[in-house]
């Protein structure tokens, strides 16, 4: 790893009309002291999106999408059911755009994200986490339907692998356009982005492999069992494998219809099972070790990364989907035993000088 000195930078050489401009055109980064040392790895920091997650692309694309079709009303709500990211996104372009936005969420999903819609404008309609992700899926429907409200479907809708394939494919071909690239390592969540990837890299890079995780608990795609569904390709029924897990945004309790064209092509080479505490125990070494700020998603997928890794062969090159920020998680087991109060040890170095002792 080299550094320039002085550190400068020359800017961007263009002004944005909106914030909804910035979303995509993010880094692949080199993981320099975790990476075993016969690969290289790197991780693409989809919090560099402006409300910090892969799912700020979705949402634009269901936006703008829409409204090229005229399926979106000037001043229509939008309603859609999400665990957090998609919500954020949604917020932030439909403050952007001037939509109002109603979203439906399970109330077991991190308080900070109910508390980021609401502070970009969204209303948020909390519902029984016994219901899973199938009952807040219901819920924005039936508000959809009672109310002629826009319906996002973000778990049905071309739009969202569509997105995928036009940007974050398009970026990663031209990023490794001068190098190999023998894997890439992905979550699905609605499935809009190993989808969407999935079509460029098996036409434009066939040799790169496509690793897809999903949590241990619940495998749902790892289980071989078929998603039951009902009406315009919504889930009829949870899936039979789902079972709680703390790897929010990482799979719902049915197999998103988005995500069942890469089931049926084969878009995927190996499927990996990660178990939650190994993605908040990765999450953790990312940040401490490579400065590196990422999600229960992102240390999931970087877990399943570590297992890839370690038995590649030698000169293999990585990349992993880091899906969102950290900062997503302060109220969930991801900071669970990060203190408040200084350290025995904190203590130490603060008596150790005369000034400014608590």
């Amino acid at each position: 790893m080299s550094t320039k000195y002085p550190r400068t930078t020359a800017g961007r050489g263009r002004r944005f009309d909106s914030i909804v401009e910035t979303i995509g055109d993010t880094p692949c980064v080199r993981v320099n002291h975790l990476a075993p040392s016969h690969v290289t790895v790197y991780v693409k920091a989809e919090f560099f999106n402006p409300a910090s997650s892969v799912k700020d692309r979705l949402a634009i694309s269901i936006i703008e999408e829409a409204e090229r079709r005229g399926d979106l009303k000037p001043g229509q709500t939008v309603v859609e059911a999400t665990s957090g990211n998609t919500g954020i996104g949604l917020a932030l372009v439909c403050a952007a755009k001037g939509y109002p936005l109603v979203v439906t969420m399970a109330d077991s999903f991190s308080i900070e994200r109910r508390k980021l819609m609401r502070f970009l404008g969204a209303k948020v309609v909390l519902t029984p986490r016994a219901a899973k992700g199938l009952g807040m899926y219901q819920k924005a429907k039936e508000l959809a339907d009672a109310n002629g409200w826009f319906l996002a479907r973000q778990f049905e809708t071309v739009d969202n692998a569509k997105i995928h394939e036009n940007t974050t494919g398009r970026e990663i071909i031209a990023d490794f356009a001068d190098t190999r690239l023998d894997y890439w390592i992905t979550g699905y969540g609605t499935g809009g982005t190993v989808t969407g990837v999935a079509r460029v890299l098996r036409k434009e890079r066939p040799e790169t492999k496509i690793i897809l995780c999903e949590p241990a608990s619940a495998p749902l795609i790892g289980s071989g069992t078929p998603q039951s569904r009902g009406a315009a390709n919504a889930p009829a029924a949870s899936h039979p494998a789902w079972t709680p897990h703390p790897i929010q945004g990482w799979t719902p309790d049915f197999i998103p219809f988005v995500l069942q064209e890469a089931v049926d092509k084969k878009y995927y080479d190996q499927v990996v099972p990660v178990p939650g505490p190994l993605g908040i125990e990765w999450s953790r070494k990312l940040a401490a070790k490579e400065g590196i700020f990422t999600g229960i998603s992102g240390g999931a997928t970087f877990a399943a990364t570590m297992q890839i890794a370690e038995k590649a062969p030698a000169g293999s090159v990585l990349l992993c989907m880091l899906p969102d920020t950290a900062e997503r998680y302060l109220s969930s087991p991801l900071f669970e035993g990060i203190a408040e109060a200084m350290s025995p040890e904190e203590t130490q170095l603060s008596q150790s000088t005369p000034g400014f002792q608590m």
